[in-house]
């Protein structure tokens, strides 16, 4: 998920009949999250990066790598982005990539996550600067963490567990 100084404005909560203002902010300085759940467990494991690429990609399942427990295995679904499923990435040996068809987000439960992070903690704002950015996007992270029941809720899928 990228964030930064040109988020996108959602939605508020106004007076019927009245146009709330928002902040729009034209720099471009962001960041990267990188971000895996597990629905089941409510758990998660992230990496705040500057880039989007084949090498934080490689960082990050290096990341969910160590979450998983001992003896585990982890299916990571994503999308087909080119830093996703590049020949370049070395995938630990206790992850499996699944990829997700194309423009089907509505398959990818951290796709709600990244929407309910964005709507509570991370749109609608104007940053400092670029440490801000990191800040404010490791806070949401770790505060979403704090919060298993939360990533249960919007990660669980009713029609992942009817097989």
């Amino acid at each position: 998920m990228r964030v930064g100084q040109k988020n996108p404005i959602t939605r508020r909560w106004a007076k019927r009949g009245t146009r709330p203002s928002a902040p729009k902010d034209q720099r471009t300085a962001s960041t990267y999250l990188f971000g895996a759940i597990c629905p089941k467990l409510g758990k998660g494991a992230a990496l705040v990066m500057p880039r989007c690429n084949t090498h934080a990609m490689a960082c990050h399942l290096g990341e969910i790598s160590r979450a998983v427990a001992p003896g585990a295995h982890a299916v990571v679904l994503l999308d087909q982005a080119g830093w996703h499923m590049t020949p370049k990435l070395v995938i630990p040996g206790n992850i499996t990539l699944m990829p997700l068809p194309p423009r089907a987000p509505e398959l990818n439960p951290a796709e709600n996550l990244w929407q309910f992070m964005r709507d509570n903690w991370l749109s609608n704002r104007i940053f400092k600067s670029y440490d801000d950015i990191l800040d404010h996007t490791c806070r949401a992270w770790r505060k979403i963490e704090t919060q298993p029941w939360r990533i249960m809720s919007i990660g669980l899928r009713e029609w992942a567990h009817g097989f």
